[in-house]
């Protein structure tokens, strides 16, 4: 079994994920633009229409995953559908800009038709194609990769997916034009250029029925991993595992050797329950505040702060820098002083933000500044809110609590758009930073209840280690 992560195949693998992370940039960015400035929708129903993805993704995620457990084709079983997914995705993609610019073209003729309905439904199969994929390239990695060597790797895939994330902005920032209606087909032909390269030489580089072979080869033949260890030793509570060992020993909050059968199966402390329970409700409440600004913030920007073209994506990229050099500091403080307040400290560091940007009332560049804590800020939440979520369930329980993890994350992506568009309709658009405000304090408040899952991770055994975030 190999003891070394092959960084040349993980970066390769973590196209995929660059491809779809920089069109998601792209589209909650962009295509609120488009449905506000040139069919314009107001403001909830652009929420909506933005929360769509969303539900689809509620529906075909797991859908398309499972297909794709059971395909078996020479190309592998994720490859077909990447391969798919990507090739859908681009032709659709590229035909939004242009049925945009006939939209436009239209004002100019007198023309009394209107093809918003034509563009809603080629948006819908854009985010259809954009599913069909996803689920297949996340778990494209586990699949090529040993079981030891996956922490490691997943911080590849998430460095490779802040890169999409990064290329996109910059694209938006040289290619979207002045004005209300600029021409977006040169910013889709780029990131639709760097989705089909990216996918082509994943597929050309890549030989997945090979390597996933050898993995599974080698995994049946390592009867000693440190997971059968931890099946057979198991632990006397749910929720006390802190980490398992190079050796295999499991360890408790104590440090102390654990012997007995796990309870998990059989249902969780009660204590334990209440913690968990107030641990989603601040997943939900976080991702409320942050996904309304991410959605709303290049139409607030043009609104409020009367930025022309593609300059808001300054702000949205230095967020990005600054959570992607994040990681190696936040994972030293989580490891010093605790999950919780690590957490704790980043929602009070987020709202802080949202609370000074309710005074700026036009662009200056320590917003700039704002939006770096930001990014640090979401960082720190994100390292360890999903791991306190593992840490309260049974090692049997930890699937059936990563997809309650991503129902209550999904849920407050889909709310919030419709939600606090409502408000930037029907009140102001100086309602987003509030908004944002309220929710942020109301996650901190319902934190304080979390009296579980607050282990202190070890220390990475390498610096990739720290960009392994689950969310």
């Amino acid at each position: 079994m190999e003891t070394k992560l092959n960084y040349k195949r993980t970066f390769l693998i973590g196209l995929a994920f660059l491809s779809i992370c920089s069109f998601w940039q792209m589209y909650d960015n962009i295509i609120p633009l488009i449905l506000q400035n040139t069919y314009h929708l107001g403001e909830t129903m652009t929420g909506a229409v933005m929360a769509l993805d969303n539900v689809l993704a509620i529906f075909l995620l797991p859908v398309f995953g499972a297909l794709s457990d059971k395909v078996h084709t020479k190309l592998g079983r994720r490859m077909p559908f990447i391969v798919a997914g990507t090739i859908l995705a681009v032709i659709f993609m590229m035909l939004l800009p242009m049925i945009d610019n006939a939209e436009k073209a239209r004002w100019n003729t007198g023309e009394s038709f209107s093809n918003q309905v034509i563009f809603l439904a080629v948006l819908f199969f854009t985010l259809v194609s954009m599913g069909l994929y996803r689920s297949p390239a996340v778990a494209l990695m586990p699949d090529v990769t040993p079981n030891h060597l996956r922490s490691r790797a997943n911080a590849v895939i998430n460095l490779m997916g802040a890169v999409g994330g990064v290329y996109a902005l910059i694209m938006i920032k040289v290619l979207v034009g002045k004005g209300e209606t600029p021409d977006y087909l040169p910013l889709f032909a780029s990131i639709a250029a760097v989705m089909a390269i990216a996918v082509g030489i994943l597929v050309i580089t890549i030989r997945e029925n090979k390597l996933r072979e050898e993995v599974e080869k080698a995994e049946a033949a390592n009867a000693g991993t440190i997971e059968e260890k931890a099946m057979a030793e198991g632990v006397e509570a749910a929720g006390e595992i802190e980490a398992v060992g190079d050796t295999g020993e499991i360890k408790s909050f104590d440090g102390k050797k654990q012997t007995g059968k796990t309870e998990g199966t059989k249902g969780m402390p009660k204590e334990v329950k209440r913690s968990m329970y107030f641990m989603l409700a601040s997943i939900f409440l976080w991702f409320t505040a942050y996904n309304a600004v991410t959605t709303a913030f290049s139409r607030y920007t043009k609104v409020v702060w009367k930025m022309e073209g593609g300059s808001f994506a300054n702000c949205l990229m230095v967020a990005t820098v600054a959570a992607i050099l994040s990681y190696i500091p936040i994972g030293n403080i989580s490891a010093k002083i605790g999950r919780k307040k690590t957490i704790m400290g980043g929602v009070l560091l987020m709202a802080a933000c949202y609370g000074g940007a309710i005074f700026a009332r036009e662009y200056h560049p320590i917003v700039n500044v704002a939006f770096a804590l930001i990014g640090v800020a979401w960082a720190a939440i994100n390292v360890n809110s999903y791991p306190m979520i593992v840490a309260m369930s049974s090692g049997s329980d930890v699937g059936k609590f990563t997809g309650t993890y991503y129902t209550f994350s999904m849920a407050a992506q889909i709310l919030t758009p419709v939600l606090s568009g409502f408000l930037l309709e029907n009140v102001s658009y100086n309602t987003l930073f509030p908004y944002a405000l309220f929710f942020s304090l109301m996650a901190f408040l319902t934190m304080t209840q979390v009296r579980h899952g607050d282990v202190k991770p070890q220390k990475k055994e390498s610096i990739l280690e720290n960009f392994d975030v689950d969310d």
